[in-house]
């Protein structure tokens, strides 16, 4: 099957993601667009000589025109943040760079799936739905996909154990007001609890579960402040997004939705699990969650609301 993609900026994020899709055969045609029009060439340029050890794949720089009959189109430009920044200081200024593509790509791509990267996610999936006149259930932010896989990294390295074992999900903002859902965490199918207790008494690890919490929550300034930037991980998270799409069978993930009541939080986009096929977002799962950790959604929701009111889309 002939899959589309075109990825619009051709920064450290964008070229990764393309990188990434050749070296898991991902898409049979990748279309890199960015205002910087010999950064995406070279760029393009660079992956496509790596091709023939790869599966077969048309990679190539080109205008939102080339976007057309794209399966999926994914949005990567945007200012990156600064050591010390927080997503949603990032807001205006990303906002105003999204508003200028969003008409340019949606002429000539309107039935791809979008899936939004650039950051703050939840406030440009958010403008995406409300301005792009495209169907909601077609605009995923890949929101705390990255959060999760953090999440569950840690985990694995605390209980020294693969991390195909573990199951633990980030819900809320991409970013500092985001939580776990410990109530739904677990390791082998077996809560997180019950699982210690099971371990022998030598093998049992002491669980910081805050600290696991705040590791998820902060390793991305970490990594900024360390080497400037971070690429890989979510380079990984967003190709895993799309073999979901591609594959066909639906798949449970924590992408960044609109929400229209789940959990009594309305008009805002964040993360809780979703379901994704085909056709974008399937639908929603109303999962279990303890009132405390509806409350720190809701917080979240919150968070995220008082920046969009001061916002100009």
């Amino acid at each position: 099957m002939s899959n589309k993609v075109t990825i619009i900026g051709a920064g450290s994020v964008g070229s990764t993601i393309a990188y990434t899709m050749v070296v898991d055969g991902i898409a049979s045609e990748i279309v890199l667009v960015d205002i910087n029009e010999n950064k995406a060439h070279g760029e393009a340029m660079d992956i496509v000589q790596g091709v023939p050890f790869c599966s077969p794949c048309s990679i190539y720089a080109g205008s939102y025109e080339d976007a057309k009959d794209s399966d999926v189109v994914i949005l990567t430009s945007g200012v990156a943040r600064k050591p010390g920044q927080s997503r949603l200081e990032l807001a205006q200024t990303n906002v105003n760079i999204t508003k200028s593509i969003i008409p340019q790509i949606v002429k000539y791509a309107p039935n791809a799936i979008y899936i939004i990267v650039s950051n703050p996610i939840d406030i440009l999936t958010y403008q995406f739905i409300k301005t792009s006149g495209l169907p909601a259930n077609h605009i995923i932010g890949s929101g705390t996909t990255l959060d999760t896989s953090r999440l569950r990294t840690g985990l694995a390295e605390t209980f020294n154990i693969s991390q195909q074992n573990v199951h633990a999900y980030v819900f809320g903002e991409h970013g500092d007001s985001s939580f776990v859902p410990w109530s739904l965490a677990n390791v082998s199918s077996i809560p997180i609890d019950q699982y210690i207790a099971c371990l022998p008494e030598d093998r049992r690890p002491v669980v910081d579960y805050a600290a696991i919490e705040e590791y998820a929550r902060k390793s991305g300034g970490k990594i900024i402040a360390n080497k400037g930037a971070t690429f890989y991980a979510i380079a990984i998270s967003v190709c895993h997004i799309c073999k979901c799409l591609f594959s066909g069978i639906d798949t449970n993930l924590t992408v960044s939705t609109m929400m229209n009541g789940e959990y009594g939080i309305s008009d805002v986009c964040l993360s809780t699990l979703s379901v994704v096929g085909r056709d974008g977002v399937e639908s929603k799962l109303n999962v279990p969650l303890t009132d405390e950790e509806v409350a720190k959604l809701r917080h979240s929701a919150d968070c995220l609301k008082a920046v969009i009111k001061d916002l100009d889309f």
